[in-house]
């Protein structure tokens, strides 16, 4: 009955204390004035079968259905119909420079560096629904996967048909990686933007130096987030491919990656250097960077107020007509 009904004024509940207390009081007032005659015989009185005395009590009735009634009514029922608006105030502009390189194949991560990387992207990506991203594949040279859009489902899509490929010049061109990265943000015009650059390797190919690209960054106002993927130690990576088949040959390779470089660019740009040995940690990098930046929502709500008291004060005073008139026309004779 109260479904979806709040009470603004609960304190006047507590009237209802006062219902026991008067029908208490009704009890012992009725008692007091019922009037009592002894007589050896009803022999010559005519009995009669009149229902009126028996529904007196009726009227007290109807007076405490009033009472509560009203009291709920000092309660003030009320319904709230809230409509929510929301409204980006500050977009940001993420670039994701992922290294493709053969390296990334490497299985100290399950499958591959490359597949446990796409995996964790990809809930990222689906964080951050107010965000643009673009995709940057690099190895031996870099270029524009996916240019920055607002479109999830074009940047899953291109996300999950990242592979390894010889089509891209082999090797590890970190600083072109990142040169292409900021070239793809040097015009955007949101509030903040993010590289979120990705290696498992040291910088041994490409044109441009990545100090230099850390500059380029520094210029546009970006923000360098680095990734060092792989676990410490040795792992089981590709060094060769079998004539035979064209499947990759593995072998355990010392892993290097150029931490020093990678802190370096961090923290020139104002970012954060990471380290992922394995999934886990790769995924709770990425939920660390979906913390450090947020994107700020303005939310409105409004509320619709119905005041819900007027029929229940209706009723109580239909109770009081109703009762007033049976007590001086009906059950005059016996009030």
């Amino acid at each position: 009955m109260f479904e979806g009904i709040e009470f603004v004024n609960k304190e006047f509940f507590w009237l209802l204390l006062l219902i026991p207390i008067a029908i208490i009081w009704y009890l012992f007032k009725n008692k007091k004035q019922t009037a009592e005659l002894k007589i050896s015989s009803l022999k010559g009185f005519k009995l009669t079968n009149s229902w009126l005395p028996k529904f007196k009590h009726g009227l007290f009735i109807l007076r405490l259905l009033a009472m509560a009634l009203i009291i709920t009514a000092m309660a003030r029922p009320q319904t709230v119909d809230v409509s929510t608006r929301t409204k980006t105030t500050r977009g940001i502009d993420i670039v994701m420079a992922i290294d493709v390189s053969a390296s990334m194949l490497a299985k100290d991560l399950s499958p591959n560096r490359l597949e446990a990387l796409k995996e964790v992207a990809a809930e990222f990506i689906k964080d951050r629904p107010n965000d643009r991203i673009g995709l940057v594949e690099y190895a031996g040279e870099s270029y524009t996967r996916t240019p920055i859009t607002s479109d999830k489902s074009i940047i899953l899509t291109s996300l999950r048909s990242i592979r390894y490929n010889t089509i891209i010049e082999g090797g590890t061109a970190i600083g072109s990686g990142l040169a292409t990265a900021v070239n793809r943000l040097k015009d955007s015009r949101a509030k903040s933007k993010v590289i979120i650059l990705l290696t498992d390797g040291v910088n041994n190919s490409g044109f441009i130096d990545p100090k230099i690209a850390s500059e380029l960054a520094v210029e546009y106002g970006i923000k360098v987030y680095t990734i060092g993927i792989g676990t410490n130690g040795n792992a089981l990576s590709p060094v060769g491919i079998d004539p035979r088949s064209g499947d990759f040959q593995y072998a355990r390779v010392q892993v290097e990656i150029d931490e020093v470089l990678l802190k370096e660019i961090a923290d020139v740009t104002g970012g954060k250097y990471f380290r992922a040995t394995n999934n886990e940690k790769l995924e709770e990098i990425y939920n660390e960077i979906n913390k450090l930046e947020k994107t700020d929502i303005d939310e409105f709500k409004y509320y619709n107020y119905q005041e819900k008291f007027r029929p229940l004060v209706l009723l109580a005073g239909f109770f009081l007509l109703l009762e007033f008139l049976l007590r001086t026309t009906v059950f005059r004779s016996f009030v």
